[in-house]
């Protein structure tokens, strides 16, 4: 699915979008589940590219939907891995992950890329794309900024009418996440790309969800 002329959803990994963003060195962001690999690895190969143009993997977070694919990708493709220092732990197991997704883990065990390089301190990569830090529905959690699109990891979910919160049961903190989400409004966006729901223009919707949420009142 074209969001933009340089944003893909990938419908691949439709259910926990991951996206491929087509800029000077081209970047595929979070990577689906592992049962998703050989459909994404399909659809990349159908967009017109090599698999090694693909310069960087970018993580959002340590969820397994999300990892689900990481080092299919890097060996694939030859990319730079990058996530959070904060969640790199979670991924590598050095660290267990948050009430239902610790059991989850337990049965879901991706296999993991060789190296996961921590997000720069000046947070950009490639010129291009901002490493906005949004802790909450992990401790290391982030959104990814890029021209006039904001990759919002599972920072919130939408449908194609409404902008939602991420499930509580599903989230470390949530008095956090709303921290994040306040910071977020503050940037200058027009599309917001989910994991979890469809992508969507800002516009109204995002007000409403200010307001339903509470998010920057008194």
């Amino acid at each position: 699915m074209k969001v933009t002329e340089k944003v893909h959803a990938l419908e691949s990994t439709k259910g926990n979008y991951a996206y491929l963003v087509l800029d000077e060195e081209i970047t595929v962001i979070d990577t689906g589940m592992p049962r998703q690999g050989k459909a994404l690895l399909k659809e990349l190969e159908s967009l017109n590219m090599e698999l090694s143009d693909i310069k960087h993997i970018m993580l959002t977070h340590h969820d397994i939907d999300h990892i689900g694919n990481v080092a299919l990708l890097e060996k694939a493709t030859g990319a730079k891995v990058w996530a959070s220092k904060e969640d790199i732990p979670y991924i590598y197991g050095e660290k267990a992950r948050h009430g239902i997704k610790r059991i989850l883990s337990l049965f879901m065990k991706p296999k993991l890329p060789e190296k996961i390089n921590p997000y720069p301190e000046n947070g950009i990569i490639n010129n291009q794309m901002e490493i906005i830090s949004s802790p909450g529905h992990t401790p290391g959690h982030v959104c990814i900024l890029f021209e006039n699109v904001l990759f919002a990891g599972d920072l919130l979910r939408t449908s194609p009418d409404k902008i939602k919160p991420m499930i509580s049961l599903m989230n470390w903190n949530d008095s956090i996440i709303h921290e994040s989400i306040a910071k977020i409004d503050k940037l200058s966006f027009k599309w917001i790309c989910p994991a979890h729901g469809v992508p969507i223009e800002r516009g109204n919707l995002w007000e409403e969800f200010l307001v339903e949420n509470k998010i920057n009142q008194e």
